[in-house]
């Protein structure tokens, strides 16, 4: 069955439509509740606080496509199959329906749908490890699909164990499903999830029944949910016959102006097609980042935004290998966003801050890259001269304080020309050199980092604050980010210009005023329009008519959010500012706290 990417996404929301799922808006790149992961990672991310047992304003049975972003293979990113950027299908069960209803759905629409032959599909469950027990439960519900006992396989838990998506929540067994493609097996012991291509995965439901606690307990979560993903980009591929997934309708565009671009064919063929690869990559995950409705990523030095740096960097390190002259970024994002701007309307919304960011970064990369290559090849004939093979890590750190190469850079060239890095030592080098702003510290992700009283207090804070803030400064100022913790809150937010202290303490007197009036928090269920129609602060699209969740916090802030919150103020504490500094252009940063 051919299929393009658009068909497949209409077929799996229209599916659990008619089972009685929502569908639901995909959420932002940045996640609101997982300080432990920079990107959505998976579509669970926005929905954890509904995993954790918070109503969802649109029900037990939610459907959407979720954009989303991984990093841990970015090296491996050039080859058939591996993406940062890609989108995910996903179907959950907040404590309503669970296993049974969940594989028999999973084995009508693979067979019905997508025309998959029950003789093709194998799966895999989790066999039972460390006093967890095995998931016959899913083995019987397979065999009563009329699966053959050789199509179902038991496996660890590092096979079939999913989550949680950080270092913290909701995870549990999962069954993941195969396609045999027909391919004769690698050995005796070929079965779902060996490499060698026979099977290939193409949906994993997981059933979520555990909360990892930080402490890495595996405690009974109150309800028992199901979520499910299925990635757009593989399964059209493997539908469609292909070879990789640059061959899919999503890649295709991407690659011909890549291709229409190059001037210069290298002399190998398959790095020269390893090139074009990476650039389309990298090049439709940073359009992504960029255009993002979260809108607080730019290309940086710590956190997300170095990711987008490294990502932006390498796409034009990689273009020049291909003699694509520079401007070549913004080209290619305007086939990103003309391709997918249907499907995700902040593209176009953000089309030119998007192109402004890209050629401030390629311009910017471009004026250092000519000069900080001279000064590798320089390295590289000193060590040659000398019969050494490493650059060692203070030298590796000079590239990337003086000439702007991310360390992976300067891995990746001096592989290619037979050295090795120092690693250790430019991390010490880094750390001397940066004693008040180390590398793991710069790290800024949105989000909280628990569900305890002082993390939920801390959280309606930031609502008080970003009011106040409007009140005080402008309604210009909105939230661009946050990172709660049960110690303290940071909260990013639109403004030209470093506050006064005047205003810093207008701003402080505003948020205790509030918090000693004691108000009721409440909240409510409406439409996105009805929100803003009354007034509320939303800081993102949703499907016409989709419900959303509304915080009041008296009369005083009115706010759409994923919650939780305190129900009254009066016990919040005391709210000082400790800090007020820039974030990145034109955005600010508070850190602040709650004292008893």
């Amino acid at each position: 069955m051919k299929i393009t990417a658009d068909q497949l996404r209409d077929l799996y929301l229209d599916f659990f439509k008619s089972k009685g799922h929502a569908v639901i808006s995909g959420a932002s790149l940045i996640p609101e509740n997982d300080p432990t992961v920079l990107f959505t990672t998976a579509g669970m991310h926005p929905l954890v606080p509904y995993l954790m047992g918070q109503p969802h304003p649109a029900g037990h049975r939610l459907t959407d496509v979720q954009k989303c972003v991984r990093t841990g293979d970015i090296d491996a990113v050039g080859d058939s199959a591996h993406l940062t950027f890609f989108e995910m299908l996903g179907n959950w069960s907040l404590g309503d329906y669970f296993k049974k209803e969940a594989i028999s759905w999973s084995f009508e629409f693979l067979t019905t749908k997508l025309g998959f032959s029950p003789e093709s599909l194998y799966v895999t469950v989790f066999r039972g490890e460390d006093g967890i027990p095995a998931d016959e439960e899913a083995v019987e519900i397979w065999r009563s699909m009329g699966l053959p006992d050789d199509h179902i396989f038991r496996l660890p838990r590092e096979d079939n164990w999913w989550g949680p998506a950080g270092q913290t929540g909701p995870c549990g067994p999962d069954t993941e499903m195969f396609i045999d493609t027909g391919k004769p097996k690698c050995s005796e012991d070929c079965r779902p999830g060996c490499h060698c291509g026979k099977y290939i995965e193409i949906w994993n439901n997981v059933f979520m029944q555990y909360n990892k606690t930080a402490d890495g307990t595996l405690e009974p979560l109150k309800q028992h949910n199901v979520d499910t993903g299925m990635g757009v980009e593989r399964t059209i591929c493997m539908m469609n016959g292909l070879e990789t997934v640059y061959d899919t309708d999503v890649f295709q565009p991407i690659i011909a102006k890549i291709r229409e671009l190059r001037t210069v064919v290298p002399e190998n063929p398959e790095e020269a097609l390893r090139s074009e690869r990476i650039i389309a990559d990298h090049m439709r995950t940073s359009t992504f980042l960029l255009g993002d409705q979260n809108g607080s990523v730019v290309p940086g030095n710590v956190g997300a935004n170095y990711v987008l740096r490294r990502l932006i960097r390498s796409a034009v390190r990689h273009a020049r290998k291909l003699g694509i002259p520079q401007g070549f970024t913004a080209d290619i994002a305007n086939v990103v966003v003309d391709e997918y701007s249907h499907v995700y309307p902040e593209l176009r919304q953000n089309h030119a801050r998007i192109l402004q960011e890209l050629h401030q970064e390629e311009t910017r990369f471009g004026k250092t890259l000519d000069e900080g290559k001279r000064e590798f090849d320089k390295i590289a004939a000193i060590l040659k001269e000398h019969g050494q093979n490493q650059i060692n890590g203070r030298t590796a750190f000079k590239l990337y304080d003086t000439y702007g190469y991310p360390l992976e850079m300067t891995i990746e060239l001096a592989a290619e020309n037979g050295f090795t890095v120092d690693r250790e030592g430019y991390e010490a080098a880094f750390r001397k050199h940066q004693e008040l702003s180390r590398q793991g510290e710069g790290t800024f992700k949105a989000g909280l980092a628990d569900h305890s009283e002082a993390t939920v207090a801390m959280h309606t804070a930031t609502h008080l604050l970003h009011k106040a803030l409007k009140v005080v400064l402008g309604e210009h100022c909105n939230q661009k980010g946050s990172n709660i913790t049960p110690e303290r809150l940071r909260f990013d937010f639109t403004h030209p210009e470093k506050m006064t202290p005047e205003q810093i303490q207008k701003v402080e007197d505003l948020v205790n005023e509030q918090i000693q009036k004691d108000l009721p928090v409440k909240r409510e269920m409406m439409t996105l329009d009805e929100a803003r129609a009354q007034g509320a602060t939303a800081l993102f699209s949703s499907k016409y008519g989709e419900q959303v969740s509304v915080y009041s916090i008296g009369d005083f802030s009115k706010e759409v959010c994923g919650g939780p919150h305190v129900g009254h103020t009066g016990d919040m504490g005391h709210f000082k500012i400790l800090k007020e500094s820039s974030s990145s252009a034109g955005v600010r940063r508070i850190k602040a706290v709650l004292e008893h």
